[in-house]
């Protein structure tokens, strides 16, 4: 059995100021160690990816000690790609064992084998096997040789395989999961649903998550040039000390190289050290919201004046600032978080998300001016804050539990001396320049006490030996008020509670603070009547009684609403039939309900308005009156029914305006105005019956790797091309050539059709299509077809 690689960066102290805290800024994306350097040669490293051609099984496998072993016929097994979570197979039912909060879905144990080839140039290597994430309680072997556990299900992890391995032979991984000790109340899926890689590197190395990249400038001087530290950590697996010599080459945003570094420094056999560097970048570009300029760092490490190992580290310079009265300053400039807080899982994917639709889950958040991303409530994949980073979205990056402890909360009594996880995911991510501040936990019952705050001060510890750039935070609903958690955090996170906002800040007077969850209002989108026996909510049950007390004060930095996206699992307000949450400014599948268009209205400065109800279909109502709201950042908005205008308001600031409107069919326009000009126009008509299907990617180029993926929205339109609101017809989807369709969904919380399907009822008008590339280049040919309805093609290019 061989132990998971330790990693043991250098703690150098350096001092904080709490009363405003003011930090020198990181960097950006994960130490992404490149496969093929320029002028690589066999010694430098190979990382591949092993995501393709697995073997599953549901279920527990008996006896295990046969399942493990490299000569087990797996042939009947189903085949698998990764990223895989096997939990969404199922469509969820009513039952007094399946969890209410996980979406009522059944959880049982799994197994997985891969077999690949390990080539025997890599004889002599430091081999390594890779685990991005696995959900959860992972048991791994390699050639029946056990490697270790791993309990977590968020975090990555990495076994030494150097004398399990057969270099120049095939080898067999074997894999049990077991996600049924949840460690939270939502839906966490199961299966190894992030990457797997298989690394070979010289046995001297630089070591996993090995380099550090930590700029400085004033904070209120964003044009200063700025002081640049890297941090290398070079491992030596050798049974010989290594004479080692690190250059760092500096490339600016455009490519171009702007700085060049080389330092020596012996390393002994079977160590680890750390070396320091520092140089200076003139006028540097800063990574900002507007403009995420990102720097790269090549890593090249030489023994003996020869390459055998390089890396390739993306980062960012910019500063950050909280102050106690004044908010949160990046380079200098004051910026509001307008953030949202995001399950991991979407919709027909599940926890399994391509890094692809990462990106794009980002850019649908942009579009209505969201500017910040809680990874509630569990650290992210790295494709995630790549995606951030590359788009300008700053990022609370939360860890899952507070001290050792893997149940929902943790209780009295819980230790803090292993703090591992933690760990891990303060080095994966401090390099990350959208990461903006480190949160410990959410909601724990032991935040109001003096055992909460001695774990708390552990968990800063650890943070404070990685990274002290950031300031270190959690998520409290309770306690603020009382010695606990909040006296020794650096920044006060409040979940909810907007009344306590004055008090909260009187107590600690001192400390910076923002709402980190807020706003949980329940919507179903496209529907405007509460109906519990079906599970929908009214879109007319929004308010804004949690954002106004934000906004109007300024010592608050903003706040997270809760939450972006609808997400499966801890259905409210109902419960069954009901299996995914309400409360998202956009559905599961991405489409936006009436209460994004609020937001956006608070949160963008480009003039829009926004007419709800999102649909004029009301057969039977005619003369009977419609609730009518308009949003808008305009200064007024009038409402006009065919024609004839109903009245101009004025727009109160991130509020609303509303009209009783007696229904007759036709076309409803709302039009802002600032100033008396007019700025922005919505409208919403009476549509005719459905009559064909219209697909709209948002791209029709895809990467030839098996790994990128693409959503597909659908929607069923009239004979003029506008959406039926009040349709429900069934899309079938065949895919050909070089594509699959990894799932499909609609949006409705209530729904418990199978998201591993090639058909779905339209929710609303609407309903969506995931596929997925292949490893070929060529062209995937995507149709929809419904019985009446004129069928639709899309194309798209793989290459």
């Amino acid at each position: 059995m061989h132990a998971i690689t330790p990693f043991r960066p250098v703690f150098r102290p350096l001092a904080l100021s709490f009363a405003g805290l003011a930090l020198g800024l990181l960097v950006s994306c994960s130490c992404a160690p490149s496969g093929t350097a320029t002028g690589s040669k066999p010694s430098l490293r190979q990382r591949t990816l092993l995501d393709a051609d697995w073997r599953f099984h549901r279920g527990d496998m008996l006896p295990s000690d046969e399942v493990i072993q490299p000569s087990y016929d797996d042939s009947q097994w189903q085949r698998v790609d990764l990223p895989h979570d096997y939990v969404l197979d199922e469509t969820g039912h009513y039952s007094p064992t399946n969890d209410r909060s996980h979406g009522y879905l059944t959880y049982e144990p799994a197994w997985y084998r891969k077999q690949f080839v390990i080539p025997e140039a890599d004889a002599g290597k430091a081999l390594r096997l890779e685990f991005d994430g696995v959900f959860r309680d992972a048991q791994v072997w390699l050639n029946g040789h056990y490697l270790g556990g791993h309990p977590s299900g968020y975090t990555p992890f990495q076994f030494n395989i150097n004398k399990a391995a057969r270099c120049g032979a095939e080898n067999v991984i074997t894999v049990r999961v077991d996600p049924r000790k949840f460690e939270g109340w939502w839906y966490e899926g199961g299966g190894i649903y992030r990457h797997v890689w298989f690394t070979a590197k010289n046995p001297v190395h630089i070591g996993t998550w090995g380099t550090h990249v930590i700029s400085d400038l004033p904070w209120d001087n964003p044009t200063a040039d700025a002081a640049l530290t890297i941090e290398t950590r070079i491992t030596n697996d050798s049974d010989n000390p290594a004479q080692c010599e690190i250059v760092s080459e500096i490339l600016g945003p455009n490519g171009a190289k702007v700085a060049m570094l080389k330092e020596a420094k012996e390393v002994p056999a079977r160590r680890e050290r750390e070396l320091a560097q520092q140089t200076v970048i003139q006028g540097p570009r800063l990574w900002s919201l507007e403009q995420p300029q990102l720097y790269t760092l090549k890593t090249t490490l030489l023994c003996d004046g020869k390459p055998v190992d390089a890396t390739t580290t993306p980062f960012g310079i910019r500063t950050i600032h909280y102050d106690a009265e004044k908010g949160f300053f990046l380079n200098g400039k004051h910026v509001e978080l307008n953030g949202v807080a995001c399950h991991q899982d979407f919709a027909g994917v599940g926890i399994a998300v391509p890094d692809s639709l990462q990106e794009w889950r980002v850019r649908q958040l942009k579009q209505m001016g969201c500017n910040a991303w809680r990874t509630a409530h569990n650290p992210p994949s790295t494709a995630l804050l790549d995606a951030c980073d590359r788009l300008g979205m700053l990022v609370m990056d939360e860890n899952r539990h507070l001290g050792d402890c893997y149940s929902h909360h943790s209780p009295k009594g819980t230790t803090y001396t292993n703090l591992t996880d933690l760990s891990v995911m303060i080095l994966r991510d401090r390099n990350h320049p959208s990461i903006i501040m480190w949160s410990m936990c959410n909601e724990e019952g032991l935040q109001g006490t003096d055992e909460g705050a001695k774990i708390f001060s552990a968990m800063m510890d650890v943070v404070h030996r990685y990274d002290r750039t950031r300031p270190v935070t959690c998520a409290m609903n309770a306690g603020w008020l009382k010695p606990g958690i909040a006296d020794v955090e650096d920044i006060i996170g409040i979940n909810y509670n907007p009344q306590r906002y004055d008090a909260i800040h009187e107590r600690h007077p001192q400390k910076p603070m923002f709402g980190s969850e807020d706003t949980n209002d329940k919507t179903t989108r496209g529907e405007y009547a509460d109906d519990k026996t079906n599970g929908l909510r009214s879109c007319y049950n929004l308010s804004e009684k949690d954002w106004l007390p934000v906004i109007r004060r300024p010592f608050v930095c903003g706040s997270f609403t809760w939450t972006g996206f609808d997400y499966r699992g801890e259905p409210n307000p109902y419960g069954w039939p009901d299996v995914s949450n309400n409360t998202g400014l956009l559905d599961l599948c991405g489409f936006p309900k009436d209460k994004r268009y609020y937001f956006q209205s608070c949160w963008s400065d480009k003039p829009m308005v926004h007419v709800l109800p999102d649909g004029w279909n009301w057969p039977g109502k005619e003369g009977q009156p419609i609730r009518v709201l308009a949003f808008s950042n305009g200064g007024e908005v009038e409402l006009f029914l065919n024609g004839k205008s109903l009245g101009r308001q004025t727009m109160p600031k991130d509020a609303h305006v509303e009209w009783q409107v007696p229904y007759a069919p036709g076309k409803l326009v709302a039009k802002a105005y600032t100033n008396g000009k007019l700025v922005a126009t919505d409208t919403v008509e009476t549509t005719g019956a459905p009559a064909r299907i219209v697909l709209s990617p948002e791209r029709k180029v895809l990467r030839a790797d098996g790994e990128d993926a693409v959503v597909v929205p659908v929607s069923v339109v009239d004979a003029e091309g506008r959406v039926v609101p009040i349709t429900d017809n069934r899309i079938s989807f065949e895919i050909a050539v070089q594509g699959r369709i990894l799932g499909v969904s609609n949006g409705d919380p209530s729904d418990h059709d199978s998201d591993r399907a090639n058909n779905r009822k339209a929710f609303h008008g609407r309903c969506i299509a995931v596929i997925g590339a292949g490893p070929k280049p060529g062209t995937i040919e995507l149709t929809a077809t419904s019985p009446g309805l004129k069928p639709a093609t899309a194309s798209f290019r793989v290459k």
